[in-house]
């Protein structure tokens, strides 16, 4: 059997704030579906009606809801914030995309008429600057830098 979950209640204050945080001014779409699910909730709209009606997943419903009764008495714009993700660390920072540069804007090996995004990536990794990095990688850092060639 299953738990019956607590309906959002919210003040006319709190719906205030809400009402106006939707309304007026420029917000992040994650913002606003969150507080579009506090409201809609209030209404009395059913759980597993608001993901088709915003289209979010169930799981962003009960998240919002269940973060909502943890932090009550909290500021409300509180619960719209989000946590940092953790994310995959940056592989390529600046001193990367300096040393790239560096190599594409000088003489090329002997043998070779200039510099190909493969032995970039190759030398970068020679130089042990970075443990790996591909040539597409390459490409984006010489685009970005106004110096690809093509």
């Amino acid at each position: 059997m299953s738990k019956k979950r607590k309906a959002v209640k919210l003040t006319k204050a709190e719906r205030g704030v809400w009402e106006k945080f939707v309304g007026h001014g420029r917000k992040s779409a994650r913002a606003l579906t969150r507080a579009r699910i506090l409201l809609l909730s209030d209404e009395g709209r059913k759980e597993r009606e608001l993901p088709e009606i915003l289209g979010v997943s169930r799981g962003t419903v009960y998240n919002v809801r269940k973060k909502y009764q943890q932090k009550a008495h909290a500021h409300i714009l509180e619960l719209l914030h989000e946590e940092p993700r953790s994310g995959r660390p940056i592989r390529i920072d600046s001193r990367v995309e300096a040393n790239v540069t560096l190599l594409a804007g000088s003489d090329p090996p002997a043998g070779g008429g200039r510099w190909t995004l493969h032995m970039i990536a190759d030398k970068v990794v020679k130089l042990e600057v970075t443990d790996s990095i591909s040539h597409e990688s390459v490409r984006r850092i010489l685009k970005k830098t106004n110096l690809s060639r093509g």
